[in-house]
């Protein structure tokens, strides 16, 4: 198992391997000829950024059974688009945008995907998974099914900071049979195990290639489990997935 991280220290940004409590200095990015340069960090001197810089990012909806409520389940992955400006950092703030009233959590496993993959099969879409991290899928719900509701979700699931990522993409994990909660000021929230996906990662990766093109570094939120609930300034909400870590928020205004 392999821990990558992206971090900045002083001007510079790079890419790294965690190792414990350091991490060792990666020059050629994540998807190319990735080498050591032999410099090392503590993690303790650094500042995670979210640890991949998307081209695409994708989302399922609906994919988990105690998320649907009443709703039937879909016959195929229900994929929306999320805006890489959405993208935010560990331990960096969720803003509440001007106007929001109903702001809510969504904590979800997240696929990267390592090469391009067009019109592949389940099979060659987990080869072409290069690894899992923690996303949190923010969403303003009167904007995305209100009775005003927008004609898509183009700021109930964009709007600037609704798209937390991190703190480490792992590969060489099961993702198939990871423990995944949530965590709200402490309390746990949603509480799920991503063997309970309706739709496995490798046939998401599958179903969206038939159609847009999948390449290195596009992410794919893949759903979240239960409940949830109104987010306000003030609070942190945390998303803990087995074998990855932690990804933690606060929320402000």
């Amino acid at each position: 198992m392999t821990k990558y991280v992206r971090y900045s220290l002083g001007a510079s940004t790079s890419y790294g391997i965690l190792d414990g409590e350091t991490i060792r200095e990666m020059r050629g990015g994540l998807f190319g000829d990735r080498q050591e340069t032999g410099a090392t960090h503590a993690l303790s001197s650094v500042k995670l950024l979210y640890p991949c810089e998307a081209p695409k990012i994708f989302a399922v909806g609906l994919n988990y059974k105690s998320h649907l409520g009443e709703r039937k389940p879909p016959q195929q992955p229900e994929i929306f688009y999320k805006p890489i400006s959405c993208l935010q950092h560990p331990d960096e703030p969720i803003l509440i945008p001007t106007g929001a009233q109903n702001v809510h959590f969504e904590g979800e496993l997240v696929a990267v995907i390592g090469k391009t993959a067009r019109r592949v099969t389940p099979a060659e879409g987990r080869d072409a998974i290069f690894g899992v991290t923690c996303g949190n899928d923010v969403s303003e719900r009167d904007w995305q099914g209100g009775p005003n509701k927008d004609l898509q979700w183009w700021r109930a699931k964009g709007s600037d900071t609704f798209g937390p990522l991190g703190p480490v993409i792992v590969q060489g994990i099961d993702y198939g049979k990871l423990a995944l909660q949530t965590r709200l000021n402490g309390k746990v929230v949603q509480k799920q195990n991503t063997s309970d996906l309706i739709f496995e990662l490798p046939s998401i990766v599958s179903w969206i290639s038939q159609y847009v093109t999948l390449g290195p570094g596009d992410l794919i939120y893949t759903g979240t489990p239960g409940s949830t609930s109104r987010l306000n300034p003030g609070d942190v909400v945390e998303v803990d997935i087995e074998g990855i870590g932690v990804l933690r928020n606060p929320v402000a205004a």
